[in-house]
């Protein structure tokens, strides 16, 4: 087994509750952690045998232009497609983070982070 990480993704989304977050916009930053075999990849050197990266900044990318309310509705959306269009995925923690928030405060960000478990 293996570690691909993909941090500090910065990208600007329309997601929040309020009726401003979605007209104006935010900061993000996502991070992806996915586990794989990456046993045969080190032998091969084959991109076909490995989680290719750039996929999943462009998967990352996509889910978070689709406008949300909440950030869990997202990271359940990253979450999906990584499972579904690639097999060698056996585990993923997403963590989505809103740089900023709107809440009150001095707050550098909020974050959420959810887990998945390919199922057998």
């Amino acid at each position: 087994m293996g570690i691909i990480k993909v941090e500090n993704i910065r990208v600007f989304a329309y997601h929040g509750c309020l009726k401003e977050e979605t007209k104006i916009g935010s900061d993000y930053r996502v991070d992806l952690e996915v586990k794989a075999d990456l046993q045969n990849s080190a032998v091969t050197d084959k991109l076909s045998d490995t989680v290719d990266y750039v996929f999943l900044n462009r998967v990352i990318k996509e889910e978070m232009d689709i406008a949300s309310h909440l950030l869990e509705t997202v990271a359940k959306r990253i979450l999906n497609r990584i499972f579904n269009e690639d097999k060698l995925v056996k585990k993923a923690t997403v963590s989505v983070s809103k740089l900023n928030p709107p809440i009150g405060g001095d707050v550098e960000r909020v974050t959420i982070k959810m887990t998945e478990k390919r199922k057998k």
